[in-house]
């Protein structure tokens, strides 16, 4: 853990192109699968992998954390744009990683900073748990 209590995403997971406006897709690397197993690799580790592979050719940064605390909806990720709202989604699959790039693209071309709802795939509608404001947009 960083000294400001989050977990250090890992460098090595970091693409050689430059992002796309900022977008960076972030898997629970350690999530389980729905019976909770600890086999490895961990069902997080084949998202994180499958969602790589979704996003070869393209300039999204994919990366990984040890946890994003976010147990009881299995496996998540989240999407973040520079100044922009952040994404929070869970009850995902293994093979979910065509969609998080899907929601990477939308998320990268909205001009409000937001993720079109109507255009969403399906996983990241159902599976969304949180969106949290930029910091520069707290009131007080």
């Amino acid at each position: 853990m960083d000294r400001n209590g989050s977990f250090p995403a890992n460098i090595a997971d970091v693409s050689s192109e430059p992002d796309v406006d900022g977008i960076t897709v972030i898997v629970c690397s350690s999530c389980r699968d729905q019976t909770g197993s600890d086999a490895h690799p961990r069902a997080g580790a084949l998202l994180a992998e499958d969602t790589r592979r979704a996003a070869s050719g393209e300039n999204i940064r994919i990366r990984t954390v040890e946890c994003l605390g976010n147990c009881k909806r299995r496996l998540s990720a989240a999407l973040l744009r520079d100044g922009c709202w952040s994404y929070v989604f869970g009850d995902l699959e293994t093979t979910s990683g065509a969609d998080l790039v899907a929601g990477a693209k939308l998320f990268a071309t909205s001009t409000d900073g937001l993720i079109p709802w109507r255009d969403r795939p399906d996983s990241l509608k159902r599976g969304l748990v949180a969106r949290i404001p930029p910091l520069d947009m707290l009131k007080d």
